[in-house]
């Protein structure tokens, strides 16, 4: 079967890529994948509009085998790469053990792998680097900093980092992560399975939960949540902490 993208998700990658200028001709951009359903769209999304001249950008995909079990394939992915003729660089790493052991894996997993996958990507020339995250992705941190972090932020589809002269960008955030479910119909790919033990038991899945919840009882929740993150919406907060003048100690 032809390599296809539907056009529904084709308007949604391009829109995100115009509007936040992800995307320059000749790019040099290293794709994270993972092995999972979000990544693999974003290879093959790319890969097609490579291929086929839309975006004039040289890619390569960086897939990081965390250690969490003792062998991995990798055959299944670079098969899959290859059908959009992406090619595909397997990093082997002990990170998942060194993860395991911190106060807090999921932070230091994530530190540690984008670590990975940046100096790969200074060393070998790249400019971006591109991850797979959705648009329930970035509605999902913006409430996890505010109950956890008391910040109102979330991530940005573009990202400089000053230290390492590269750019992080996120060219599927205009997509729901439903869409990403449903992209099963038209990519052959059986996506790697979870071998991560705080799969399912992390605070993004509590928020994620607790957002479904709220949204079932009234339907507008992620909307509002969505539409909140964006700036110049209006405000209205208290002004920041003002520490009382300390009493002259009396002797």
């Amino acid at each position: 079967m032809k390599p296809t993208l539907p056009k529904s998700y084709n308007q949604k990658i391009l829109r995100a890529c115009y509007e936040f200028e992800l995307v320059e001709p000749g790019d040099r951009i290293l794709i994270g994948f993972s092995g999972g359903k979000d990544s693999a769209l974003l290879v093959w999304a790319l890969g097609l509009m490579v291929k086929h001249g839309i975006l004039p950008v040289k890619i390569v995909a960086l897939t990081i085998d965390l250690g969490f079990e003792d062998h991995f394939d990798p055959q299944p992915l670079q098969e899959f790469c290859a059908q959009v003729g992406v090619e595909l660089v397997l990093l082997s790493t002990k990170i998942g053990t060194v993860a395991l052991e911190a106060d807090d894996p999921c932070a230091t997993c994530s530190y540690l792998r984008n670590g990975r996958m940046n100096r790969y990507a200074i060393t070998h020339g790249f400019n971006k680097v591109a991850l797979a995250h959705h648009h329930d992705d970035a509605v999902e941190t913006f409430l996890m900093s505010i109950l956890y972090a008391g910040q109102i932020r979330t991530f940005q589809p573009k990202t400089y980092l000053d230290r390492a002269e590269l750019t992080v960008i996120r060219p599927l955030v205009y997509l729901r992560e439903e869409e990403i479910k449903a992209a099963e119909r038209f990519l052959p790919f059986q996506p790697v399975a979870k071998t991560c033990p705080f799969d399912g038991f992390t605070y993004r899945q509590k928020v994620k939960d607790l957002i479904a919840s709220l949204n079932e009882d009234n339907p507008w929740v992620y909307g509002n949540l969505s539409r909140a993150m964006r700036s110049g919406r209006p405000q209205s907060l208290w002004p920041p902490v003002i520490e009382p003048p300390q009493r002259p100690s009396q002797k």
